[in-house]
């Protein structure tokens, strides 16, 4: 299954991680439980500390997938999905 990386970075007097009604339901997003339903497969999420920016990694079947599922985090700011690839991969093929 195809490899993207999404990216949400809000600002922070819109964080989502502290409102009470957003942020169990964005962490219910993030599981592997629920995005299975749709196809996919979160392999990690991070936070960069202190940035308001959150990194996704997810296989998916398209770019479009991935987007529309994780269409809530773009109600607290920007949302983007690139293609992607493993290290491993890039090496074997000699190029990003």
């Amino acid at each position: 299954m195809p490899l993207f990386v999404a990216e949400h970075e809000h600002p922070a007097d819109r964080c989502p991680a502290g409102n009470p009604q957003m942020a169990p339901f964005l962490l219910q997003i993030l599981s592997n439980e629920n995005a299975k339903k749709a196809g996919l497969t979160i392999r990690a999420d991070a936070v960069a500390t202190g940035k308001h920016h959150l990194y996704v990694v997810v296989d998916g079947p398209s770019e479009k997938a991935v987007l529309d599922y994780l269409a809530p985090f773009g109600q607290a700011g920007s949302l983007t999905v690139q293609p992607a690839s493993h290290c491993e991969d890039v090496v074997a093929r000699g190029r990003c």
